[in-house]
């Protein structure tokens, strides 16, 4: 199972984080039907794959009133959210979303994991989803698909972070609570626009590429993909202190580069792209529930000296940003997966 290409491919050179052990999940498909993308381009069906732990819980008028839905970052799944640095600190009795008590959902988003991505045969043919597709599609697969209406959190890592954004502006109140790790609230243009967009040329200019219809991987573009995650996603203290040595450094990324191979360029191409429309700045003052933005300071993809999050969340009544400060035992972008550093700011958040 590949990790998110933004918050844990971006970490290659970091070791691969243990999954947790043994937790009780089902795994279901949903199809949506005659699906019309923002585009105008329309698939007759989209299949939407998703994991759940927990059971729901009906409420006197039959409603379920314990679920909370938790969205992965570009290019992972739901099942990433079984990492032990994830799992392990939040599903547990008595944690956060202690699932004896608590539904949780992790849907694969369009493009991603077991749903239904350009790889799975139309390639280029396959219709160019953004951001908001996405959320649409999250949307269906609750209301239609689980029966679920009301959310008791919605908490997004990295692209689901940016989702959450666009959740509390698409459907105010839905989700009683955001929880938006390692984003910013405005379009992805300057550096963090750059970066994706090279890696978008760097596929096109491979000679295998072959407007998508390779009959191989573009593998020298896929390598710049992997070259420029490393560097956009790693934390530099923490990878000087894990790799001190030559030696150990190049061992580590030649490893990253084998994993890096596995992925297709088609779909990598779509998921980096589909960020391009991404800017919910004019209507934040639409999200008036309780909501917790956790930001790194080790972060390139959000780097803190922009200072961002400190305007934009005033603009929402009642929100509350951190900035977790940078350390060896930090993860960079990827710091959004590591609980331990944000659980006890999102037991404060559930509590409102």
């Amino acid at each position: 199972m590949l990790r998110p290409i933004l918050s844990a491919l971006a970490l290659l050179l970091l070791p691969m984080a243990a999954q947790a052990a043994d937790w009780p999940t089902r795994e279901g498909d949903f199809t949506v039907r005659d699906f019309t993308f923002k585009s105008g381009e329309k698939l007759g069906e989209v299949r939407l794959h998703y994991t759940t732990l927990g059971t729901p819980h009906r409420n006197a008028k039959g409603e379920i009133d314990n679920a909370v839905m938790v969205l992965h970052g570009t290019g992972g799944s739901g099942r990433n959210f079984l990492a032990s640095v994830f799992a392990d600190e939040l599903y547990g009795p008595g944690q956060p979303l202690d699932i004896t008590r608590t539904f949780v959902i992790l849907p694969d988003n369009i493009g991603h994991g077991g749903s239904s991505k350009p790889s799975d045969g139309l390639r280029m043919a396959f219709p160019h989803y953004d951001y908001d597709d996405m959320v649409a599609l999250q949307h269906k697969l609750l209301v239609d698909g689980l029966g679920v209406k009301k959310l008791k959190l919605i908490l997004g890592t990295s692209m689901g972070c940016m989702h959450a954004f666009v959740w509390g502006e698409t459907f105010p109140g839905f989700a009683e609570h955001l929880a938006p790790f390692a984003c910013n609230t405005v379009a992805l243009a300057g550096r963090n626009r750059m970066w994706r967009k090279m890696a978008i040329d760097a596929i096109k200019a491979d000679p295998a590429w072959m407007q998508g219809n390779y009959t191989t991987q573009p593998i020298q573009g896929l390598r710049t993909v992997a070259d420029l995650l490393i560097l956009a996603g790693a934390n530099p203290m923490a990878l000087q202190a894990q790799y001190p040595t030559r030696e150990a450094t190049e061992k580590a990324l030649d490893a990253s580069f084998a994993r890096a191979s596995k992925l297709d360029a088609n779909d990598a191409l779509y998921y980096i792209d589909s960020s391009r429309n991404y800017d919910p700045s004019p209507a934040l003052e639409k999200i008036i529930v309780p909501l917790l933005w956790v930001n790194s300071a080790d972060d390139f993809i959000n780097p803190p000296e922009l200072g961002l999050a400190e305007q934009m969340v005033k603009r929402m009544p009642r929100a509350r940003f951190v900035l977790i400060p940078a350390s060896v035992e930090t993860r960079g972008h990827g710091t959004h997966t590591s609980a331990k550093f944000w659980k006890a700011d999102l037991a404060k958040l559930l509590a409102e």
